[in-house]
């Protein structure tokens, strides 16, 4: 058995893509010969779990969702954990990076790295007082920095591959995508979900799931609902998440009259809530500019629920072959007519659906576990 010791500053029950990819992977690595232990924060009183390591952490006035670790207990259970493991897999670019690597590189292991985010198009958000040029020079320098530190990044898309290249990263770098268990987002009910939330049984109803953050371009979709709802009167767009930008959304939503035209759901239980969401929606629809990847398409596809989306950054790679997807144009009127296309035409939308569930099927959880799994083993061998 294979023991690669994970290192974040990010896990469950802080929801986001890092927490999802980390638990997607160490899930399925475990068919393929792979024992994933994490090193993460503790974020109250969750319960301990086989494999799981928690660092106490201290809230952040600024960013009340996430933890700060205490750096010496980190980087001490860093190095205890790199000992017993084959090989360090660094998951964010803070104290988690600089603690895996020092422990990899005493205990002479290699170490690998996940690109997640793309931070110099999310800093400008959280720092608005300082010049965006300013903000994207110093991400683009300490992701050069970072990912030339380690012996191979794992990218999730050829885009993130192509623009950490232009950073200027000489390091191996290999397109592995997180997969989605397609399973588990396959026998949603959506009409208990439509009930529950007093959704008309028959409403055409679209669909945002993800971070309710500034960089996820949601105010986009709700320029798109004003007119779609002008269109169908009956029209609804949930947007289930959470996030800082959820008040100044719902309030841009009263500016353009869209009341119960939009509902904002919060978080969403992920075994049973939220594959039933996704069957409650007629269409899915995305207009991030800025994702890795946007594995949230491939849930949507998974669920047999077409996609609307915007092609950018990550999420070129899962759309440009458009099967069960529409790529729209980036501009609401444009965005809104695909969109009351893909609502207006039943067979269409049975055509996207099939074509979706395919198209997923072949990024499962399973087939990127065994790539991960591949990649580990060959690191190793080139180390022996």
């Amino acid at each position: 058995m294979l023991k690669v010791l994970m290192i974040s500053d990010v896990y469950f029950p802080r929801v986001n893509g890092v927490s999802t990819s980390i638990a997607t992977f160490r899930r399925a690595l475990a068919a393929h010969g792979v024992e994933a232990r994490l090193l993460v924060p503790r974020y109250g009183r969750e319960p301990e779990a086989d494999g799981v390591v928690r660092i106490r952490g201290r809230r952040l006035p600024f960013d009340p969702e996430d933890r700060l670790v205490e750096r010496r207990a980190m980087q001490q259970a860093a190095r205890r954990e790199a000992a017993n493991c084959d090989l360090v897999h660094i998951q964010t670019p803070f104290l988690a990076h600089y603690a895996g690597l020092a422990a990899a590189r005493a205990a002479g292991r290699p170490a690998l790295l996940t690109y997640h985010t793309l931070f110099e198009e999310y800093l400008q958000h959280y720092a608005p007082f300082v010049p965006a040029a300013l903000l994207r020079g110093l991400a683009r320098r300490l992701s050069r920095t970072q990912c030339n530190a380690v012996d191979t990044v794992v990218v999730p898309s050829t885009a993130m591959r192509d623009r950490l290249a232009a950073y200027g990263v000489a390091a191996p770098m290999e397109v592995l995508p997180t997969g989605v268990p397609v399973q588990d987002f396959a026998h949603g009910d959506g009409a208990h979900f439509r009930r529950l939330y007093d959704i008309p049984e028959h409403a055409p109803m679209a669909l945002y799931i993800g971070r309710v953050a500034h960089e996820k371009n949601i105010g986009f979709l709700l320029e798109v609902a004003a007119r779609l709802r002008a269109r169908r009167p009956d029209f609804v767009l949930v947007i289930a998440g959470e996030g800082p930008a959820t008040r100044s959304l719902q309030r841009h939503a009263d500016r353009l009259g869209l009341g119960q035209a939009v509902r904002f759901v919060g978080y969403l239980e992920r075994r049973k809530r939220l594959p039933d969401c996704y069957a409650a929606a007629d269409v899915f629809t995305f207009a991030s500019r800025t994702e890795t990847q946007g594995l949230v398409l491939l849930e949507a596809m998974a669920a047999g629920l077409p996609v609307v989306a915007l092609a950018a950054m990550g999420t070129t790679d899962i759309l440009h072959a458009q099967r069960g997807a529409r790529i729209a144009p980036d501009e609401p009127a444009g965005f809104a007519a695909i969109v009351d296309q893909v609502l207006g035409d039943d067979g269409q939308r049975t055509r996207l659906a099939h074509a979706a569930r395919h198209h997923a099927a072949q990024w499962s959880d399973t087939q990127m576990a065994a790539r991960l799994a591949a990649l580990y083993r060959q690191r190793l061998d080139g180390r022996r």
